[in-house]
């Protein structure tokens, strides 16, 4: 279960990715800052700190949509929520380009981590723990903040970054949808120990997490049986994705957006056998690519070449 754009509002966009703030974004922050008062001598100084946290989120998931985009995968929106940040990125379904998207985004707080260590100590070298002692309060929270949001994103435990790595990883010699199952089984097991935590530290904080990972781990199990059965389908001969390479699967697998028949479109050429509708192109099951049925033929001929004038 991850944030949507219901219930969200949009702050701005960046390189054509555009950024929103759940509503519930707000709530959360006026419970923290009050909850916080007695860290600093203003509820000033807790503004800026969790201002700071927004920015580091922003951050760390503007690297996950960046890295998305250089493999050539899509990326064009973050949701910021109390739980953190999502950025929503469809990288191609390459066990390499999901890795470097996913790990980009705790690269970006390994890359703050010497910055805000120097800024931290040389704010220490010229005295501000006691001429600036909300100063330095806030520039260490800061440093806390991010070093403690990397190691919890890189726990192995699906689908926080680190769990998602795993997957990629395990990827490269189980395929996909095994490699999703072991991530998934693993998830559970970090989740046990998630709740164990909140119940012995009292969190509900800790709990609303807990039941975040539950969720999103039921969903990647049942993704990881859909993959599997999609693998053990029979596919057609002579045909393959142009963008992912992978042959088409045999079955009713493809619906008319028109009057809502499942058909398998290699079989009638991207036409409906029920109403009539011709479609211009076809949807890879595998990679959700689009490309017209005529580009799907591995021994397509080849035009020849245009003589110029």
């Amino acid at each position: 279960m991850m944030p949507t754009r219901q219930g969200s509002i949009r702050l701005f966009q960046i390189a054509g990715i555009t950024v929103f703030l759940h509503w519930s974004w707000f709530i959360v922050a006026a419970y923290e800052i009050q909850d916080r008062g007695h860290d600093y001598s203003s509820l000033l100084w807790n503004v800026l700190e969790y201002l700071a946290l927004f920015a580091i989120v922003t951050m760390h998931e503007f690297g996950h949509a960046l890295a998305c985009r250089s493999v050539g995968g899509k990326a064009n929106q973050i949701v910021l929520w109390p739980l953190g940040g999502v950025a929503y990125v469809d990288p191609p379904p390459r066990p390499g380009a999901v890795l470097w998207s996913i790990a980009a985004g705790p690269l970006v707080n390994v890359a703050l981590f010497p910055v805000l260590t120097l800024v931290l100590f040389l704010a220490k070298s010229v005295g501000w723990p006691i001429s600036s002692p909300d100063a330095y309060a806030l520039i260490s929270n800061i440093w806390t903040i991010n070093l403690m949001l990397l190691i919890f994103n890189l726990l192995p435990i699906y689908p926080l970054d680190g769990g998602q790595i795993l997957q990629s990883l395990l990827w490269f010699g189980l395929g996909r949808a095994r490699s999703l199952m072991v991530a998934a089984a693993i998830g559970f097991v970090g989740a046990a120990g998630v709740a164990i935590l909140a119940i012995l530290a009292h969190s509900l904080w800790i709990g609303l997490i807990t039941a975040f990972i539950v969720m999103n781990c039921v969903r990647g199990w049942r993704v990881a049986r859909a993959l599997a059965r999609l693998a053990a389908m029979p596919r057609h001969e002579g045909l393959a994705c142009p963008a992912c390479h992978a042959a088409p699967p045999r079955g009713a697998l493809w619906k008319c957006g028109k009057c809502g028949t499942a058909f398998d479109t290699f079989l009638t050429q991207a036409v409906c056998p029920n109403c009539g509708t011709q479609f211009e192109s076809t949807r890879c099951i595998d990679c959700g690519a689009m490309s017209p049925i005529s580009a799907w033929l591995v021994n397509a001929p080849v035009p020849p070449p245009v003589p110029s004038v």
